[in-house]
């Protein structure tokens, strides 16, 4: 759920205090260190602290003035909406903690005194290498950053990625994470989004029920009778789903068996309608099963 107004102008309150609180911080490590430069003759350890801090500070500092103007901006845009489940915000902050945990390495490197440029210089050919072992997480998380800022898919959206149906709960920088109707959790890779089939419910403002089924050719009924059968099962129901989208298809027709799919489309997706609904249809299919039409 989105957060109201007051609750998200508290929160970006919040960032903007706890900016000026690490702002504060950074001027007086770097005060420190020009006023008290003698000190670190004695003790050259505090200067691979302060030094390490001063680093991480104000990279993170740069870092959390772009986030609050990207913000700001983007608020804006949206005349002042909340954006805190917003694709874009998402992968605003996704980019923002792997920006400020590199920053973090690289201060804990000059703690320990280990030179940034002869470090950099040396691990080229190997993150080369690594580049291309890892190019599927590469790809994953290039494809992530894509759906991140684009709308075509967001979070809380019912979608069809594939063979795999659900609402996302999550994206991140390498998979989906999917609740399907039996709330199971899915992990759904990023990559995957690009190169299967995707329907998006939620988009469409719509949301539709499929059953597919089997009946017995010994029973005795024709397609008619058991659209008609089917149809009044679910008659109390009539004004919570679209006029006229009731279909039953015969799908395929085999030597001891018909395959059915059944087809009905609700005008907005709402997971307690279709369980009612599917239990009604399935009550009445197995009773067709048991005894005919």
């Amino acid at each position: 759920m989105m957060l109201t107004d007051a609750v998200y102008k508290r929160k970006n309150r919040k960032v903007r205090i706890l900016f000026l609180a690490k702002l504060l911080a950074y001027l007086a490590i770097v005060y420190f260190n020009l006023d008290h430069a003698v000190a670190y003759n004695k003790f050259p350890w505090l200067f691979r602290i302060t030094n390490a801090l001063s680093f991480f500070l104000g990279a993170n500092l740069v870092i959390s003035l772009a986030w609050i103007l990207i913000i700001s901006w983007y608020t804006r845009r949206r005349l002042n909406k909340p954006v805190e489940k917003d694709n874009f915000m998402l992968g605003l902050n996704r980019i923002s903690s792997v920006l400020n945990t590199v920053f973090f390495i690289l201060a804990v490197m000059i703690l320990f005194g280990i030179d940034l440029l002869k470090f950099v210089t040396s691990i080229t050919i190997v993150a080369a290498a690594i580049a291309l072992l890892s190019k599927d997480y590469i790809t994953n998380i290039i494809n992530g950053l894509i759906i991140m800022f684009s709308d075509q898919l967001s979070l809380g959206d019912h979608v069809k990625i594939g063979d795999y149906k659900g609402k996302i709960l999550d994206i991140t920088l390498f998979n989906l994470v999917l609740q399907n109707d039996d709330d199971e959790i899915m992990i759904v890779p990023n990559s995957l989004v690009f190169t299967a089939i995707v329907v998006n419910q939620s988009k469409q403002n719509i949301k539709k029920l499929i059953i597919e089924f089997e009946l017995d050719r010994k029973l005795t009924f024709t397609p008619d009778q058991l659209e008609e059968r089917l149809n009044n099962a679910i008659r109390a129901f009539e004004s919570h789903y679209a006029k006229g989208s009731f279909l039953l298809r015969t799908m395929e027709i085999k030597k001891d068996h018909v395959l059915f799919k059944l087809q009905l489309t609700l005008p907005v997706a709402d997971k307690q309608l279709e369980q009612q609904l599917r239990r009604t249809l399935n009550t009445e299919i197995i009773s067709i099963a048991e005894k005919g039409v």
